[in-house]
Parts: structure tokens; sequence; C-alpha cells
């Protein structure tokens, strides 16, 4: 499969849906999740036969998410068994089921991280987002208990038109915290995020919001990483040009070398009946971990859907040819999500790549 010349795609993250269960109805919700018994979730020896196989070829981080992992009882029993591959298991949780004694049982399982979700800088935006009263409450609780048992928590924010306006208080509530990160994630509309297409910021605004991300990971102590945001990575180029510097590798360590879009080049997502996609937004289906026998990795290095993302020089329309392609790649789902294309360009994106400037200039 990787003949010489080919570049080799390992996977750096896992997220893998181990239950839709969930006790919260957030608007966005990708998983379409509820507190509802959801069959065919992968057992507990199926889950360690599947990590078996990750870490036989790869270590990448393994994020467990859902629904709310915690509604499976066995959760910290799967947290160990990746934790005993070498395997780096962080988890995402809504916070209501935290108290001291789950994250007693969190640290032992040898999770080192989880993430907490805020999407308002107070009760009223994020209750009315994630639809359940108590939520902020709850979510407070959880970050306030981890951080007095030491356990590390990331903030992630589902930016909306309900909440851009909120970020810096958003972001100085997540410092007060404690929180180590702050991930704000542009939102992307699939599953229950379907109707939010009214709540989808503007291009122009989401440009504003990739600005205000560069200005404050620079002023700031806290790491700030956005996600489904391809386009941060041209704008912090672009940025960082103005002043002078040309991004590498040696100047700017691993921020030179992330890039937009890691779908199905350095992640992969897992649903809770084990359909492997490039990620949780793009519902398309690149192979299912029990009719490939928990061989993840043949459908990471074999799958169609995932050998056509990797070729970006065959994206259609500006993404294809864009001088920033590499560094960006704009978002798959976001794309196949307006026009049911999942190569097609970047809907969201404002930026004029070269290429079309030199067109233009051969037709006039």
């Amino acid at each position: 499969m990787h003949s010489h010349g080919m570049k080799k795609y390992i996977p750096r993250l896992i997220a893998w849906e181990v239950t839709k269960k969930c006790p919260l109805h957030c608007k966005h919700c990708r998983g379409k999740s509820g507190n509802l018994d959801y069959s065919g979730e992968l057992s507990l020896d199926e889950a360690r036969r599947l990590l078996d196989n990750i870490a036989s070829f790869s270590s990448p981080i393994i994020i467990l998410t859902g629904g709310e992992p915690m509604s499976r009882s066995d959760i910290y029993d799967i947290a160990s068994y990746g934790t005993s591959l070498g395997l780096r298991v962080v988890m995402a949780p809504c916070g209501v089921y935290m108290n001291n004694d789950s994250i007693a049982r969190i640290k032992k399982s040898g999770i080192k991280r989880i993430s907490l979700s805020i999407d308002g800088k107070d009760k009223e935006t994020h209750d009315a987002f994630r639809q359940v009263d108590g939520a902020f409450d709850a979510v407070i609780k959880a970050a306030r208990l981890s951080k007095e048992e030491a356990l590390e928590f990331q903030v992630n924010t589902t930016i909306t038109k309900l909440n851009y306006t909120q970020l810096d208080e958003i972001l100085a509530l997540a410092q007060s915290l404690g929180a180590v990160s702050f991930h704000p994630f542009l939102l992307v509309p699939t599953g229950r995020g379907e109707n939010l297409k009214d709540l989808e910021i503007e291009p122009v605004e989401y440009e504003k919001v990739l600005h205000w991300i560069y200005k404050k990971s620079k002023e700031l102590s806290i790491q700030i990483k956005p996600t489904c945001a391809p386009h941060y990575y041209r704008i912090f180029r672009q940025k960082e040009k103005e002043s002078g510097v040309q991004v590498t590798p040696e100047t700017h360590g691993l921020h030179a070398m992330t890039k937009g879009c890691l779908g199905g080049q350095g992640f992969a997502f897992i649903s809770h009946t084990g359909d492997v996609q490039i990620c949780g937004f793009l519902e398309m289906k690149a192979g299912n971990i029990r009719e490939e026998h928990y061989n993840f990795e043949t459908i990471w290095n074999n799958s169609p859907l995932f050998q056509a993302v990797r070729n970006l020089d065959d994206y259609h329309g500006k993404c294809g040819y864009c001088d920033y392609r590499r560094v960006c790649g704009g978002c798959r789902a976001r794309a196949y999500a307006v026009s049911g294309d999942y190569l097609g360009e970047e809907p969201f994106c404002i930026y004029s790549p070269r290429r079309e400037k030199m067109r233009a200039i051969k037709t006039h």
C-alpha cells in the first residue's frame, strides 16, 4: 500500500463514540444523542480487541466521547485497558455525572485529561443551547472539582450566533476555572446541528473570530486551539508573515506542523456501532470495525474514502489549487453539508487563492 515516495499516514487522534446514551439534548449534537438505550455499541471485549489493533501499529490519543461516555459502567475498564497498552486516553464527559468518586476512578484508569464543554458565559446561554436546565451549573461544578482533584481539563466551546459575542467572557471563565487549554469549535451543521444553519456565523464573522483567536493566543498563556476551523492555519501564516515571520517547524514547533483538517489524515472517528469515519461530522462510512474483525488498521490504510481525502490536489473548486491547501484543506464535512460533495471547496472561506487570480488575468 505504501510505496516509496508515498506519505505514510498514521493516526494521531481517534475519537471513539463509546455510547450514544446521554442525559443532555444539545442543539448542535452531531450524534443526535439522547437518554435512551442504544443497542449495538461495542462490548468491553470488542473494545479491547479494537484497542489492541490500534496499538499494534500506532500510538494515537484516544478520545472517549459519546453521548456521555460516563453513562457506560465499563468506561473505566476501557480506559484502563487503553492505558495499559501505552495509549494516551482522554475523555469528553458533559459534567453531569462527575463527583469526587468518579474523578478518582477517572484518574485511576489512567485518563490524564478531560474536556468540558462550555457554550455560554452564563446559565442562560449555555442551558438554552444544551436544552437542559442545570447543565451550566453541572459543568462549572465538574470543572471546580477537577481543579481541586488535580485532573487536567480543557474547555471546548461550539461557536454560534448565540455566543460568538461572548467569546471574551467564555475564555475568561475558562481561565478562571483553571482550564489548561481553550478549544473553540466552529459549528459544523450536521446531525442535530442541521437545523442550526441559521445559527452558523457568516463567513466574514468566521474570519473575524479566527483573527480574534490568533490575537488571544499571542497575548495569553493558556493554550488556544481552534477545531473544525481549518482556515485558521492560513490566517496564522498570513498574520505571522505580516509581522515578518515565516512559519517553519524550527520557529513555531508543533504549531507549524499542525494542519487544518486532519480528517482521515491524522484523525479518525469511530461510531458507537463501529463505523469508521474521517471525522464525527462527515457521516460517510469508511468501513466497520466488526465487519473488518476489529482491524482498524486495514480501514485506515485501505479505505477509498480515506485515500480520497488524503489526495489534496484532487479536491474540487478552489480547495484543489489553493496555495494554503497543505496547511488548511477546508472542512470536508461542511463542504458535504452545503454541496453534497465531500471533496468540494470549503463554503465558509473568503480567501481567493492565487491561481484564481491568474486565471482571471488570462481570461480578461
